[in-house]
């Protein structure tokens, strides 16, 4: 059994709690699961459906989301975006991701 690359778990480590951050602003505006899927793939953030919709139910499970089913093409869809406490927890992460950002881009600067 091969040890697992340090590398590789930090990274996922570091994307999963990107991802949320990502969805989140993405769900300011209603989206279904593959609009979602796909505006996040435009802007470089690939994600599969085995980890999309899973964090879909569990933000939702959370209160962070709202969903409906509505028909769509003729086809039921459900709808997801934030509901007021995902709006306010967005603003709160976001605080933090700028805080953690600044500090991580000054060490970087500084060569620390």
């Amino acid at each position: 059994m091969t040890e697992p690359d340090p590398f590789e778990s930090a990274r996922l480590e570091l994307r999963r709690g990107s991802l949320i951050l990502a969805v989140l602003l993405q769900l300011r505006r209603e989206r279904h699961g593959y609009a979602l899927r796909k505006a996040l793939a435009d802007i470089g953030i690939e994600i599969d459906e085995g980890a999309l919709y899973p964090m879909l139910r569990r933000l939702e499970g959370q209160g962070l989301l709202a969903s409906q089913w509505r028909e769509e093409e003729k086809r039921k869809k459900r709808f997801y975006s934030l509901s007021p406490l995902g709006r306010g927890v967005l603003d709160r992460l976001l605080a933090e991701w700028r805080a953690l950002d600044a500090s991580i881009t000054g060490m970087i600067e500084e060569g620390v």
